[in-house]
């Protein structure tokens, strides 16, 4: 008899090959959909989005979960592929100036939120979080602990910079919580490592498994790019040789995103002519999508890969997967709230976002003010779109039932024009349509951006504002 084990791990490992072909016939730049609409329609015009008004009614209801993200923005050095917003500095006491600033904006919030509401998700991101020392980080914890109430089963991840961690920071993670860890890798070539301006020796990678794992972190996730300056499949290939020996719960392998009007210091690569081209970067991706399917690993979707018994694979067979601005997520339902320079809150219908500047984010709370800069109040429409294009992301399929149940209109009477659009892509067997249903085929799958991008009504193609989907 074939046990639930056994049968997943078949299922994974029988993972079609990517077409591609295909791929590079719809392959073109679209939102990653970590919100809808995407943060390039936010705006600056605060009493439209009323955002102390979305706080009001969020804390009104008083049972919403929350879920926390903390931008820790701070890295000692520049990489220069990076689209993160950064400090780069070496002065650890900048640490302990944002964590005056934090303090003064959590407790901006408490004034506003219910303390008995439950903490069920928090999320260290960067910048490089492990640039802040056990103390502060210790700080940190004690912070947080002292403002909000976390539930026992709290998800508690962290960002890791393999280059910048110690035993003394593990355990200082490990009292604030923490046992999920996300580590940048991107790639173990050191010729690809010194193009990129991010000298990694995998002994340092070795070595932070090594203390994650005998600290008790149950869940470790690995970040990969592909795409970068001098990455060839060869290299690429040792690359997955290094990352696999470590038996990662977990793994990004994101496409590297080109985009020098945003980050300046990308033009590096232009000027040295050192970006793979683009039949190289769609074989680096197939390379990727195939070497951790073998391994069996899930294609959870987009770039994100799991172990079978990982919470995301099961909440991906269950259909209860969520996306959020930290990307895929298990924890659906929870009110974001984010804190730092740059972070982005999502409540209901409402986003906004701090001030982006570490200098305009520190003035406000010096002035006792919420830091917030921009964002964007959902009308009905876009609230029914972001669920239609979670449900694409997440579950790949739309069920037009039970959707039109959820949305209180008949999907497919209302959206007719949006499915029709999809001609092309059934055609060509990356989607298939019935009356009942949508559904995303395993040769569409790599083409969940794509797909979902037909049904986003700020799509104007060819506007260079987004980085390639494949």
């Amino acid at each position: 008899m074939i046990s639930t084990h056994d049968a997943l791990l078949s299922a994974s490992s029988a993972t079609p090959p990517l077409d591609l072909e295909l791929i590079k016939k719809y392959a073109a730049a679209a939102p990653r959909y970590t919100s809808y609409p995407p943060a390039t329609q936010f705006t600056a015009d605060l009493p439209a989005i009323r955002f102390e008004d979305a706080i009001a009614e969020d804390n009104a209801t008083g049972v919403r979960p929350l879920s926390l993200y903390i931008h820790l923005p701070f890295c000692e050095s520049r990489c220069w592929y990076c689209g993160c917003t950064t400090v780069i500095t070496r002065n650890k006491s900048a640490a302990d100036t944002y964590l005056d600033d934090l303090a003064r904006e959590i407790a901006l919030y408490n004034l506003h939120l219910d303390s008995s509401r439950r903490v069920v998700q928090l999320h260290l991101g960067g910048g490089t979080p492990t640039f802040f020392t056990a103390r502060q980080l210790d700080r940190l914890g004690e912070l947080l602990r002292c403002y909000f109430q976390f539930d026992k089963d709290a998800e508690i991840s962290v960002e890791i910079d393999p280059r910048r961690l110690s035993w003394d920071q593990v355990e200082a993670l490990v009292r604030l919580g923490a046992r999920r860890a996300s580590l940048g890798i991107q790639d173990t070539d050191r010729r690809v490592q010194l193009a990129i301006h991010r000298h990694q020796p995998h002994a340092l990678n070795e070595q932070a498994f090594t203390w994650l794992r005998a600290a008790g972190f149950s869940s470790i996730n690995v970040d990969l790019i592909y795409g970068l300056p001098l990455q060839t499949v060869d290299s690429f290939d040792r690359t997955l040789d290094d990352v696999l020996g470590l038996e990662p719960d977990r793994l990004s392998v994101f496409g590297y995103a080109h985009v020098p009007w945003l980050k300046p210091s990308q033009n590096i690569f232009d000027e040295r002519g050192q970006l793979p081209d683009a039949e190289t970067r769609l074989a680096l991706w197939q390379l990727a999508h195939q070497r951790l399917t073998s391994a069996r690993y899930i294609d959870i979707g987009l770039d994100h890969f799991a172990r079978p018994q990982d919470e995301l694979a099961v909440a991906q067979r269950e259909q209860t997967l969520h996306r959020n601005f930290q990307g895929y997520s298990t924890r659906a339902g929870a009110s974001v709230y984010a804190f730092g320079m740059s972070a982005i809150s999502s409540i209901g219908n409402v986003y906004f976002q701090n001030a982006r500047s570490l200098t305009d984010y520190h003035d406000a709370l010096q002035a006792g003010r919420l830091p917030v800069q921009r964002g964007l109040r959902l009308t009905d429409e876009d609230a029914r779109r972001r669920t239609l294009i979670m449900r694409l992301m997440c579950d790949r399929r739309l069920d037009f039932r039970r959707l039109s149940a959820d949305l209180g209109i008949d999907v497919r009477q209302i959206y007719a024009t949006e499915l029709a659009s999809l001609d092309d892509l059934e055609r060509d067997g990356a989607v298939e349509l019935s009356e009942t249903e949508l559904r995303v085929t395993s040769r569409g799958a790599p083409l969940l951006r794509v797909i979902a991008q037909r049904f986003d009504a700020y799509h104007v193609p060819s506007t260079g504002r987004h980085s390639q989907a494949i």
